[in-house]
Formats: C-alpha cells, sequence, structure tokens
C-alpha cells in the first residue's frame, strides 16, 4: 500500500507464510470435494449450503457453486413455507453483501443477488436501491452495481425523474463520472421525448405522461431539454477540460436521432431486368418479408445482396422473369412491400424510358445533418463560441477539437468544410496516436459533404479527388451514381459494399494505393476503369473485373503489374471485353 514502509521478511517468516498457505488451500479443495460430492449425491440440505457458503466466502467467484446453492434454495422452495422462504432468502442476501465486501465486483455475487430478489416472496426494493447507492459511493465506475441497479429500477418501477435526480447528484460531486452520464443519457429520452409531428388536423401533439420506468425504448430527446443539458455539460468541461468522461456526453448530445427504418430506394432498369431496393439500414431481405408486386401481380423472385457475401446489407437485387419489363414501348407500376415494418415504395416506369427510380435523398432523410430551429441554432453558435474561447486556453486539447468540429458539422457542414480540414490536422499533431482514426473520420465527413453537394446540383457524377481520403462510406447512398472519380487519395482498396453501385459505368481512382479491389465485382454497368499509379502487382488482384461483362476500358499503367511478361495476353483470357487496355 502507498504510505506504509516496506518490512523486509526473514526466511522464516515467509516459510511460516507458505505452511500457512498450503493448510488453508488444503481445507479449501478438502471443502470443494465434499461440497462437489454432495452434489453428484443430490444432497440438498442445509449442510450444502453451508459448505458451499464456506467455499464461496474465500472466493465468491466459483460459478459452479453458485449453480449449486440455486439448485438447494430452488429445492428448499418446495418443503417450506412462505415465510421460511422468505426468512431464508433474507439470509441469502445478508451472505451475499458479505461476499460483495470481499469484491464488490463479483459477477457471480451480483447476479445471485438479483435472481435472488426475483424469487423472494416479497423482495424488499428500497433496500436493493439504498445498497447500490452505497456500493456507488465508494466506488461510482463500478459497472457490476450499475446493471444491477438497472435492474432494481425496472423490477420495481422506481420512476425515471428520481433517477435522473440520482445521476444529478453523482454528477454534481464528480464529473468524472463515465458511468452517471451514460446513464443519463439512457434517461432523457425517456423523460423527455421529442414530441412527434402532429398530423395536418391536429395544431399540437397529443399530450402524453412519461413512462414510469426507465426502459421503454426511445432515442430523441426534446430540443428544451437538449438545450440545458448543452449548459450542463459545457460547466463539466470547462472546469476539468481534459476529463473525456463529459466530452463523450457532449458528442452524444450532437448526435443525430436513429433513421427511421424505410425503404429508401428503389430502382429499376428494362437492361438486365433488374431492380434494386436499398433500405434506411442493413436487413436481410430474405427474412424481412420482401414482396415485390408489378402491373398488381406478386413476382417470384431470388433476392441477392449486395456484397454478394454479406447476408444483413442495405441493398438488395433481384432479376425480374425474362421479357417482363423489356419492351421499351410499355409502362410498368412497380410496389415494393416490406412487410415487416408494414410499409411500401412505389416506382413507374414509363414507356421510351431505360430505366426509373424512386429515393428519398439524405438531404430529405437528415441523414448527415438534422434541420435546426433558430433557437437551437443560437444556442450551438454560442456553444462553438465557447469552445473557440477553452482552445485559446488549452491549444493542445483533442477534445475541445474535437467537439468544435461536430459543432461545425452540426451547423452548416458545407460552410465550414475548409476549417473542419484543418482542425483535423491539428488533431492529429496533437494527438498523434489516433492519427488514422482521425484520417478516417474526416474521409467520411468529406464523403458526406460531396454527397450533400451531388445532390444539390441533382446530378449522377460523384468527384472527390485530392482530398486524402483513407476510406470510403455510405456507398449505399451512390446508387444512382454513373460517373466516380476518387483520384489521388490514399485509398488501399475498393470494400465490398462498392458492389451496391449498380449504375456506376465510370470509375477513376488513379493516384492511390489500392491493392485490393474486391468491391469491384457484379457491376453491370461498370465499362471504363481507371487505375493507373496504383498498387496492382498480381493477375489475382483483378479477378473481380471478371464479373463485369460490359467492361470495355481498363487503365493499368504505373502499376507494378506491368512489369510481368505476358500480361497482355492473361489479361485478354481473364478480361475477354475489354478492347482498350493500357499498360
Amino acid at each position: 500500500m502507498h504510505g506504509r514502509v516496506k518490512l523486509k521478511s526473514t526466511a522464516q517468516q515467509e516459510e511460516e507464510k507458505r505452511k500457512e498457505r498450503e493448510k488453508k488451500l488444503k481445507v479449501y479443495v478438502a471443502t470443494r470435494d465434499a461440497c462437489f460430492n454432495k452434489r453428484k449425491d443430490g444432497a440438498m440440505d442445509d449442510e450444502a449450503l453451508q459448505l458451499t457458503q464456506q467455499l464461496l466466502s474465500a472466493n465468491p467467484d466459483f460459478a459452479t457453486l453458485w449453480n449449486y446453492r440455486r439448485e438447494i434454495l430452488m429445492y428448499l422452495e418446495t418443503v417450506k413455507e412462505e415465510d421460511e422462504v422468505q426468512k431464508q432468502y433474507d439470509a441469502e442476501l445478508v451472505f451475499l453483501e458479505a461476499c460483495l465486501r470481499v469484491n464488490p465486483k463479483s459477477y457471480g455475487c451480483w447476479y445471485h443477488r438479483g435472481w435472488v430478489c426475483g424469487r423472494q416472496p416479497r423482495p424488499n426494493w428500497v433496500r436493493e436501491l439504498a445498497l447500490c447507492d452505497e456500493c456507488l459511493a465508494l466506488d461510482d465506475r463500478n459497472f457490476h452495481c450499475w446493471d444491477y441497479r438497472r435492474m432494481v429500477v425496472k423490477a420495481s418501477g422506481v420512476p425515471v425523474e428520481q433517477e435522473l435526480q440520482f445521476t444529478d447528484r453523482l454528477i454534481g460531486s464528480n464529473f468524472s463520472n463515465y458511468s452517471s452520464w451514460h446513464y443519463r443519457s439512457t434517461l432523457l429520452p425517456l423523460l423527455h421525448p421529442q414530441s412527434p409531428d402532429p398530423p395536418a388536423n391536429c395544431p399540437h401533439p397529443p399530450n402524453s405522461s412519461p413512462p414510469n420506468s426507465p426502459h421503454t425504448h426511445s432515442h430523441r430527446v426534446c430540443e428544451e431539454q437538449l438545450l440545458k443539458e448543452y449548459e450542463l455539460v459545457q460547466n463539466a468541461f470547462f472546469t476539468d477540460p481534459n476529463d473525456q468522461s463529459a466530452w463523450f456526453y457532449y458528442r452524444w448530445l450532437l448526435g443525430r436521432a436513429e433513421r427511421e427504418e424505410m425503404i429508401s430506394c428503389v430502382y429499376m432498369s428494362r437492361e438486365g431486368e433488374r431492380v434494386v431496393v436499398a433500405f434506411s439500414r442493413p436487413v436481410n431481405a430474405q427474412t424481412v418479408g420482401l414482396m415485390l408486386v408489378l402491373d398488381g401481380q406478386l413476382q417470384r423472385v431470388e433476392w441477392r445482396s449486395a456484397p454478394p457475401s454479406v447476408r444483413h446489407t442495405p441493398v438488395w437485387i433481384c432479376e425480374l422473369p425474362p421479357g417482363t419489363i423489356s419492351d421499351i414501348n410499355n409502362e410498368h407500376n412497380l410496389t415494393v412491400h416490406w412487410t415487416e415494418k408494414h410499409t411500401q415504395r412505389e416506382c413507374a416506369l414509363y414507356s421510351s424510358r431505360p430505366e426509373s427510380w424512386c429515393r428519398d435523398s439524405a438531404t430529405d432523410q437528415e441523414l448527415f445533418r438534422s434541420e435546426l430551429s433558430v433557437e437551437k441554432t443560437s444556442v450551438l453558435q454560442s456553444e462553438l463560441t465557447s469552445c473557440n474561447q477553452l482552445m485559446e486556453l488549452e491549444p493542445e486539447n483533442k477534445w475541445c477539437l474535437l467537439t468544435i468540429v461536430l459543432l461545425m458539422r452540426a451547423l452548416d457542414p458545407l460552410g465550414y468544410e475548409r476549417q473542419t480540414l484543418v482542425h483535423f490536422e491539428k488533431l492529429k499533431e496533437v494527438d498523434s496516436m489516433r492519427t488514422s482514426y482521425y484520417s478516417d473520420l474526416c474521409s467520411k465527413f468529406m464523403i458526406e459533404n460531396t454527397i450533400l453537394k451531388m445532390e444539390y446540383a441533382e446530378v449522377r457524377v460523384f468527384s472527390i479527388s485530392e482530398k486524402n481520403l483513407t476510406t470510403l462510406c455510405h456507398l449505399d447512398q451512390l446508387l444512382l451514381v454513373t460517373h466516380m472519380n476518387l483520384s489521388s487519395n490514399q485509398l488501399s482498396r475498393i470494400p465490398p459494399q462498392f458492389s451496391m453501385l449498380q449504375c456506376l459505368e465510370v470509375l477513376e481512382v488513379k493516384d492511390n494505393l489500392i491493392e485490393s479491389l474486391e468491391g469491384l465485382s457484379n457491376l453491370p454497368k461498370l465499362e471504363e476503369l481507371c487505375l493507373n499509379n496504383n498498387q496492382i502487382s498480381k493477375i489475382s488482384q483483378l479477378k473481380p473485373l471478371a464479373s463485369c461483362s460490359k467492361l470495355t476500358r481498363l487503365d493499368l499503367r504505373d502499376n507494378p503489374i506491368t512489369k510481368m511478361d505476358n500480361l497482355q495476353t492473361e489479361l485478354t483470357d481473364l478480361l475477354p471485353s475489354v478492347t482498350d487496355l493500357m499498360l
């Protein structure tokens, strides 16, 4: 222990201690064997309880003994009166408190205590809540106790408001209490939920009372409470700018709500008589009840995922029977039903048109940026000003830098794009151990901005070159893109999710570090591919392109593979459709 003088023990003292440990171990092993023999013989008596108690008092993490003890207690329930059972379980709780003093973070103890309370004829939840208060006062990061508290709250119906006040007390005494901040984030959506949009004929949303227990599933917090939380957390990180707990909570406050589960896009093409459906989240189309109705007739189709090897993905593809929609003179109406969520999406294919789609854009879905009220915009702008002031005092504080980036994203991602890039470079300097994380996060934000720009311009061209991208994301939002330019970045691979781009015709990825083309498979419209100046060194790396039947132009200049003998012959065998090959 700190502050105590370490005394040297003599060899004789060490020998005495060793013999004492051996003696205790022999007693423990003998008791354990006796306990196991009684269980093997099916003994369910007080002596077995006493043996398990003796062993668990010394070692509360012996799961087999807790199991045996539960078997005995369940048997005793069948042979004792209710009052006797109540006394038995009260004694068990006293024993468990003693075990928790030995190890306050013993999973076995906390689990067994919850089991006992669930079996008691008359559980005393007030006592259990007080025990949680006592344990968390000793260690406010005891996650076993936090889990147990949530169980007690659920079973006893403690009001959400009371639990929120509990987090107020803990945070007030110690801002660096991550568990309290996290618990608070689960309570706020229950006590202060965001009101649903009222119907057209109803000027105000219907009144509703908060739930009695913090376990009704919800995710959105009303704006009025959010603004109050901003003030609370700001006090925390101004008090200790280097403590991460409050910064993580603040990041949660700035986060977007979960996306509504919906069919976000339906695309149909006469070429290949193909239908592509995109969802707002990854699903398994083979199990969620996806039905396709064309011109009033239910179609029997086989859905396949994009990428093919993934069972849960936001994009699914099917082919209609030959001759169903291939005649360009005919019109067709398609409806996709998602029976599991009781939702559907319609798409009309008009005559003389080779393809058609119906979709919600990323802007429509508020996917990358939520619409802000005047009041919230004013508050967030004030928060940004405060963080900038803190940045002047703490110029090397990574949490403050990252929060400034998030505030800029919430206020105006396009308007603050240049400042965001500057801050990411600073983050890589002050927190060099997480350079890759910041590079990927910056790439994600740049891709989001480019998607927004593309949608504002109403084009199907996605161009994001010379941005030092290290990763690709949101590919399900690029389903309709026909031309893509990712040149002069830091990409090392084309990920499997790239196969979602079912409309892609031209792809430029020159001047990168690409070694894997796994995602360039089963792209039915891909015609031109520029891989100039990458790290392609083997024929096997090009095999995914064999599934792109319309590929006619391929640029492999300045790749290590160009030094191979007989390269052109091997490429001709692998990619017979390519007529314009640049080496």
